[in-house]
């Protein structure tokens, strides 16, 4: 019980910190490499950024994190707690929005800002679903175990979920999908009723599958899964930035080509996106198998870190907010490298924290924020008095 005591107390946690720190920084060297010119005339790491659009916009960006995470770390826990649904209601109004409204370059998942900047709201409402789950599902120890909680906890993912696929961004989707998953699995929700979810998910998708097949309906997103399926048999259009990617990261061997090549493949523009979404392409042409599982290594301790928070967070729905932040974060992980190396289809999700995009670094900022606040408003003394649901909750977490 004290060493328990000793872990449970209010800290800002700085391991956690410094890996995304290190992990940002990187993203943006990345990024750099990843849009090199041969008309560069840089002869420093640097200099190359400075050169670099798409890596000065990161810095921006990324210089934009610790203003996200110290707003959020100082909201009042209970004032977080109790403006969730508004936090909710507001994302998805804002996804709906960009829905009804032409989206950037006619795509509905993207609205324009200013100055040619755009932001893509399906990335927000990651945060909010998992704020509004961690609310709902920490209000009894067995949630969901009644039909009308069901049904209402169903409707929580279902109606911004129906928003979010109309607007084409499928991969928002399945990610807000999974993170619920995990949220219940973790909440002491019935596995009866976690795998029942799974098997409807999986009929559902072979369903579609099977009617696309049928009548030959072309899609996007089909022919994506289709050319995952059969990329020898897929036109080349569709398997060709897979081809390309898996292309790059095997002439990247060991130790990689190294940085700023000219003729490299990176350079020379063969893999479509690969500062945004394939960044894990450039990552292994540049800096090899070396370079590849340094990255691995890092997401690695991340999602332990946060693991390891959430085991000594007696508070039910602070537990819950650790856990499906490092949900949203290692689904990103899986599928995004995945794809890269045509081990998953392809989809539209990028990698936290070294992919380019303002979005996707305010919504993976914003999440480590709350990770952060939950770990600072935690207390030995709310961790000895915590009332038996959040007590149980975190025996709960060890025996999983």
């Amino acid at each position: 019980m004290i060493a328990d005591n000793r872990r449970a107390r209010a800290h800002i946690d700085v391991p956690l910190i410094l890996l995304i720190s290190a992990m940002s920084v990187f993203g943006v060297l990345a990024v750099c490499v990843a849009t090199y010119s041969t008309d560069s005339t840089a002869e420093t790491w640097l200099a190359h950024i400075v050169e670099s659009s798409y890596a000065m916009r990161q810095c921006f960006f990324l210089m934009l994190a610790p203003i996200i995470v110290v707003v959020i770390l100082n909201i009042p826990f209970h004032i977080m707690r109790r403006f969730t649904r508004l936090v909710y209601y507001a994302a998805s109004g804002l996804v709906l929005f960009t829905l009804v409204t032409n989206g950037a370059e006619g795509v509905k998942a993207w609205t324009d800002v200013i100055w040619g900047y755009t932001i893509q709201p399906s990335e927000f409402i990651k945060l909010a679903m998992i704020l509004m789950l961690a609310q709902e599902l920490a209000k009894d120890e067995r949630p969901m175990s009644t039909i009308r909680e069901f049904v209402r906890i169903m409707m929580l993912i279902l109606v911004p979920g129906v928003i979010i696929l109309a607007s084409g961004e499928t991969g928002s989707l399945i990610v807000i999908v999974f993170l619920a998953a995990v949220m219940m699995f973790f909440s002491n929700v019935n596995m009866k009723l976690i795998l029942t979810l799974a098997a409807i998910v999986v009929l559902l998708i072979l369903a579609v599958y099977g009617f696309v097949v049928a009548t030959g309906v072309e899609d996007y997103r089909i022919n994506r899964i289709l050319a995952f399926l059969n990329p020898e048999l897929s036109p080349l259009d569709d398997a060709y930035q897979m081809r390309q990617s898996q292309i790059a990261i095997g002439s990247g061997g060991l130790k990689g080509i190294g940085q700023f090549v000219d003729g490299a493949i990176s350079q020379l523009n063969y893999v479509p996106a690969d500062w945004t979404d394939f960044i894990y392409s450039t990552i292994g042409e540049a800096w090899g198998f070396l370079g590849c599982l340094l990255v691995l290594v890092l997401y690695l301790l991340i999602l332990l870190r946060m693991l390891y928070l959430a085991r000594f967070t007696y508070d039910k729905f602070g537990m819950l907010i650790i856990i499906g932040v490092m949900a949203m974060l290692l689904f990103h992980v899986f599928e995004n490298i995945g794809m890269t190396l045509g081990l998953m289809p392809i989809t539209g999700i990028p990698l936290p924290f070294l992919s380019y995009g303002g979005s996707n670094m305010t919504t993976n900022m914003g999440g480590v924020a709350l990770v952060l606040n939950v770990t600072k408003n935690r207390s030995l003394s709310s961790a000895i008095s915590a009332p038996q649901t959040g007590t149980t909750t975190a025996r709960y977490i060890r025996r999983r």
